[in-house]
């Protein structure tokens, strides 16, 4: 593919798939038809990096197979360089299909022995990938990379090791069928090694063993901020010294909740990069998370530049008021 002909400041790396979407709720029994998409933690990051103006790549392996030329062309028309992606000719690209449950779609994975698990530190002397961590200000990994096999652990391992590294930003992201077999203690170190982490109260409770913003803070000393969303919808950012900044969800009818985590970690990342305050980067990552949760896809279209300049500066009292639909933003 062609590199976007802009300087990237951002890098994601890790693994994304191929998503077969069926055509009606219920048992994949009954399926009869599918929409393919494509689907991932990083290349979710990048898209929503690259919409809010964040010239971003994303680095991984596909196989040399439909799936993965369609990976690399999506991700390509959404703005994200992607001269950092390796085709490999043996292992196929990952596929997830979405099938209906009882409290909403359920993924099915297929990614054993996916084209990504073989990614290694031996990456790193890819001349395409260097020249990207090098001119990059942001990497943006997940815990996700590391589980897929003890090669993908070592590259995480020496990403956060690599000499002068652009500042790293490792969303937790917890699957833990794919640690079934591995150690998830490792996650702690990872975590404590990363500048910036973020996490979903709930997946830390059952990854690290709590999910309390300032005990999070002190199981993880080492990054500079940690990001932790609760239940309640309330982003909390907690800075090294222990002070705080917590902001709350827009309200949102939800349409699909698949992406929103990786939308709102865009959106974060994209206000860190821009220097904004604590509070609007916050509000930056509600907004993408809130365009995502009303989109059946993975990405949802965000607001205006305006609308959302509009919207980080807004009060207390109208950033309350505004209310998110499949149907647009409201007030209008």
């Amino acid at each position: 593919m062609e590199a976007v002909p802009a300087a990237v400041e951002a890098v994601c790396l890790g693994e994304s798939m191929a998503v077969l979407l069926p055509d009606r709720p219920g048992s994949l029994a009954a399926v009869e038809s599918f929409r393919a998409t494509v689907g991932g933690a990083e290349s979710n990051v990048a898209g929503v990096l690259a919409a809010l103006g964040v010239p971003t790549a994303w680095v991984s392996r596909v196989g040399d197979d439909g799936f993965g030329r369609r990976l690399l062309t999506e991700l390509a028309g959404h703005g994200v360089d992607t001269t950092g992606v390796a085709v490999d000719p043996d292992r196929p690209t990952g596929l997830y299909v979405k099938e209906g449950g009882p409290h909403g779609p359920v993924p099915r994975y297929y990614r054993a022995g996916s084209a990504a698990a073989a990614l290694g530190p031996e990456h790193l002397a890819d001349p395409a990938v260097a020249r990207l961590l090098d001119g990059a200000r942001l990497l943006h990994l997940s815990g996700i990379t590391p589980a897929l096999s003890d090669s993908c652990l070592a590259l995480v391992r020496a990403l956060l090791a690599r000499p002068g590294r652009p500042t790293v930003s490792f969303d937790l992201n917890w699957r833990p069928a794919l640690w079934r077999r591995r150690d998830p203690a490792v996650l702690r170190e990872l975590l404590d090694a990363a500048d910036l982490v973020l996490l979903g109260a709930d997946e830390a409770e059952a990854a690290l063993g709590t999910g309390d913003p300032a005990e999070l803070r002190a199981l993880l000393p080492g990054p500079a901020t940690v990001v932790v969303k609760d239940a309640g919808h309330l982003v909390t950012a907690v800075e090294r010294d222990g002070s705080s900044t917590s902001e709350p969800a827009l309200a949102v009818t939800v349409v699909e909740p698949t992406g929103a985590g990786d939308a709102f970690a865009a959106g974060y990342l994209a206000g860190t990069l821009r220097g904004l305050d604590q509070r609007r980067r916050l509000r930056l990552g509600h907004l993408a998370a809130a365009a995502a949760l009303t989109s059946t896809g993975d990405q949802g279209a965000l607001p205006d530049a305006e609308r959302r300049a509009a919207l980080l500066d807004a009060s207390p009292a109208d950033w309350a008021a505004v209310r998110v639909g499949p149907d647009g933003w409201w007030p209008r």
